[in-house]
């Protein structure tokens, strides 16, 4: 095993990427041992071999101590101090924290960013106020040789992980994107993130692809669709995305063997637009209530009925919904159980909300670089957590359905 060497600052980032393959559970560690560093630093006025009058007391070696996490088991070395005084809340409160330490590793291993800003994580962390020179341990992980290190060793994985060849087939594919601000050339711009998450045979989900577009057009995703199929994408039956013109057509065109599936939440959204603003709240409820029918025979028959009973008081909403309904009701032709699942995009917009509530963190990128880099090892979280998941969906059922329309077509 590779010995980390640890210096006055605490040990590199170098070290420690070479001594753990898994880059998340070692960065993961290195943060929670840097935070326990900074709780004695705290107590005792005075970091390791710092020389000052103000000490209380000092440092008496360590103790091992374990923590089990979402990403396996992590062997902590917990200072001690020679009056026993030492005690830490990290252990108790990190079941509450777990989520805001990936983000606060985000912030302080990919971004560098500034001590004002470490200070306020391991705040939010641990829970009590940490003075600057407490955290000198951890804010000296934002020197830019550390953070290059760590960018390269980062960059290399989630690279492996974007570019990976997709040997499965995936039936299911689901599209969005969502906006992050990133300063380019001093000027802050927003960029499309554009997401593909597929669903294989075994009905387990992944995500496939994660890259960055000066915005949403026809063209960027027609780049980023294609760059899909370089890298194997096959066999995809059925396609869910909103209405976006651009995605659309990029749609049309590569997934030409794939039907398309309007998100049916997005719809509803849009319906508000072709509604006075103190409109019957019954009105959209019972639109809504047809994506719970059993089949399309049923859903075009309450369809009916709403209309018929809707059209004189909002005739703008009945004529624009008649015209468009049609193709969030694509959902019908699958299985009935994948129902629930595959007439939204609301797996994605899950996942956009779990980014977006990290990089709120970071609010304006530096440049695009660092945005992609923290995006992609969320998404990469994300898709590990769903691989060691039960199946997400029953794809036995889509077979047998297929099977049996081949045998009534013959």
């Amino acid at each position: 095993m590779t010995t980390i060497k640890r210096s006055s600052k605490g040990a590199t980032v170098e070290a420690l990427v070479a001594s753990d393959p898994d880059l998340m559970k070692a960065l993961m560690k290195q943060a929670l041992q840097e935070v326990l560093e900074g709780e004695m630093t705290e107590l005792l006025g005075a970091a390791p071999g710092e020389r000052t009058d103000s000490r209380q007391g000092y440092r008496a070696g360590y103790y091992s101590r374990g923590l089990v996490t979402r990403i396996g088991k992590l062997e902590l070395r917990v200072p001690r101090d020679r009056n026993g005084e030492f005690s830490t809340a990290l252990f108790e409160r990190y079941a509450r924290s777990e989520k805001a330490l990936v983000a606060a590793l985000a912030e302080m291993y990919v971004q560098g960013v500034s001590t004002r800003k470490v200070k306020a994580i391991t705040e939010e962390l641990c829970g009590h106020s940490f003075s600057a020179s407490a955290i000198s341990t951890i804010s000296t992980i934002s020197t830019i040789s550390t953070i290059s290190t760590i960018n390269k060793s980062l960059d290399e994985a989630l690279a492996r992980f974007a570019t990976r060849q997709l040997d499965d087939a995936y039936p299911y594919l689901i599209l969005d994107a969502r906006y992050e601000k990133i300063r380019e050339q001093g000027v802050i711009r927003a960029q499309a993130v554009l997401i593909a998450i597929g669903i294989n045979w075994e009905g387990h989900r992944q995500v496939l692809a994660v890259e960055l577009a000066n915005r949403e057009s026809q063209s960027s995703w027609k780049d980023f669709l294609l760059r899909l199929k370089e890298r194997g994408l096959s066999g995809v039956e059925f396609v869910v995305s909103d209405d976006h013109a651009g995605l659309k057509k990029a749609i049309s065109e590569v997934l030409t063997e794939a039907v398309w599936q309007r998100c049916y939440v997005h719809f509803l959204r849009n319906a508000l637009d072709y509604l006075p603003r103190k409109a019957d709240d019954d009105c959209l409820q019972e639109l809504r209530w047809i994506y719970d029918r059993r089949d399309l025979q049923e859903a075009y028959r309450d369809l009916a009925a709403w209309i018929s009973k809707w059209q004189a008081k909002y005739p703008k909403l009945v004529d624009w919904a008649e015209s468009n309904i049609g193709e969030t009701l694509t959902f019908y032709r699958l299985p009935r159980q994948h129902h629930k699942h595959m007439k939204s995009t609301n797996m994605l917009e899950r996942l956009n909300e779990e980014i977006k509530r990290r990089t709120h963190v970071v609010r304006i990128f530096p440049n695009t670089d660092s945005c992609l880099r923290l995006i992609r090892a969320l998404c990469v979280e994300t898709h590990e957590g769903w691989l060691e998941d039960n199946r997400y969906l029953n794809m036995t059922l889509l077979a047998e359905q297929k099977k049996e329309a081949l045998r009534l077509a013959a």
